[in-house]
């Protein structure tokens, strides 16, 4: 009844400016047409005029006929002006009018289908929560999730067969010893190195297992995002139930709370979803893992949320000033700037250490300047470093396939 009653309104709205179109066409024609008759009437008055003349003998009777030829010339000229003119002004108006309305009707009714919902009433903010409350008790659980996701998903890693026989010792050792925390640790790492994401997810669950009350923020994060590639992209109750575990322990944990976002969209309330990605897009860093997949939804998802947002540009990265003054240096300057550059970075870390994002850095770089096996080598030694926090491993193993390495 609802929707009858949009499409019987936006008809008769249709049917009004028609009808706006038609006043203003026959107005048109009235005031040509009483412009012509006010020619006419002069001609005709000029006539009389001559046959007044003529009759009171001021008018030779061949100057009257010469007169009278050219008025009567006029006179059906003028005629003859204001039919065609009549004519063009009906056939340019029922063309403009058709046009205009037709053109109106298109493209109200594309806008419509673009931002509407045609067949489905309008659903107010109540209604709106009300069915992404339902749709977030009703989502498929974990196990149902990753059933799902494992049927597209490509084929798991085939390692080096050295690799693959540590791999397996590492299964047993896990196997004879359920709770050596390091084991389970190091199982789940290289599980989802391999893409084995089931299997690191159950390493990582048995982990926290282990943990109980000492397990951090970052643990339950990592779980949860484990959980979540795991599950295609998917947020399951079972990872949200992670990632609130997180946020309790750790209110300002970057990987949950773009979780939280992500989960939060895919239950339509993307009011939340802006709420926790803006603040996380301000703070950064830019390097950050949560940075590229928020810009690149960030604004589809403040217009579903009503909100009038613009996307800041990019902030340049940290050598972006000498890489544009390098622009005017020769290839062979400009090569070794840059390889001068990058071992300075590798000095740092090796020496100092360094953030996360600073050995995913050196790694990116390596692989730019075609050096593969240095960069595979720093990348074994980041995640040797990084040993105990698998959302900063999951960072680097992302990087490495990024740089074309073998993650």
């Amino acid at each position: 009844m609802e929707t009858a009653a949009f499409w019987a309104a936006a008809g008769g709205m249709g049917l009004a400016v028609a009808a706006l179109f038609l006043l203003a066409l026959r107005r048109a024609r009235a005031e040509i047409a009483a412009a012509a008759d006010f020619d006419l009437k002069v001609y005709r008055d000029q006539l009389a005029e001559i046959d007044r003349d003529l009759t009171r003998g001021t008018l030779p009777p061949e100057e009257a006929d010469r007169l009278r030829t050219e008025v009567s010339r006029r006179l059906l000229d003028a005629d003859r002006h204001a039919q065609q003119a009549s004519r063009k002004a009906s056939t340019a108006g029922v063309t403009l009018a058709a046009t205009l309305i037709l053109a109106l009707i298109g493209s109200s009714y594309w806008l419509y289908l673009r931002l509407g919902a045609p067949g489905y009433p309008d659903l107010p903010l109540a209604a709106r929560f009300a069915m992404s409350e339902e749709m977030r008790a009703n989502r498929p659980s974990q196990a149902e999730m990753e059933l799902t996701a494992a049927a597209t998903r490509p084929a798991p890693v085939q390692p080096e067969p050295e690799f693959a026989e540590l791999m397996d010792r590492l299964r047993e050792a896990v196997a004879e010893r359920p709770d050596d925390a390091r084991g389970l640790e190091l199982l789940a790492a290289n599980e989802a190195r391999l893409g084995n994401l089931g299997e690191a997810r159950a390493a990582m669950e048995n982990l926290l297992r282990i943990k109980g009350n000492t397990a951090t923020g970052d643990d339950h994060a990592a779980l949860a995002e484990l959980m979540i590639m795991a599950a295609g992209g998917l947020v399951s109750p079972e990872a949200e139930t992670e990632l609130t575990r997180a946020l309790t322990l750790d209110a300002r944990n970057g990987t949950a709370r773009y979780y939280y976002g992500l989960m939060a969209a895919q239950v339509g309330r993307f009011d939340r979803t802006f709420a926790l990605w803006r603040p996380l897009l301000d703070e950064g860093p830019a390097d950050a893992p949560w940075i590229a997949p928020i810009r690149a939804q960030i604004e589809d998802v403040a217009m579903r949320a009503g909100v009038q947002f613009t996307l800041p540009a990019a902030l340049p990265g940290p050598d972006a000033g000498a890489m544009a003054a390098a622009q005017d240096m020769s290839t062979e300057d400009r090569q070794a700037m840059i390889e001068g550059m990058v071992a300075q970075l590798g000095e740092r870390l090796a020496t100092e250490g360094g953030t996360v994002e600073e050995w995913a850095r050196l790694i990116s770089s390596l692989a730019v300047l075609n050096r593969m096996e240095d960069a595979q080598e720093i990348y074994a030694e980041a995640l040797t470093k990084f040993e105990g926090s698998p959302s900063q491993q999951s960072f680097l193993r992302e990087q490495a396939l990024n740089a074309g390495l073998t993650p």
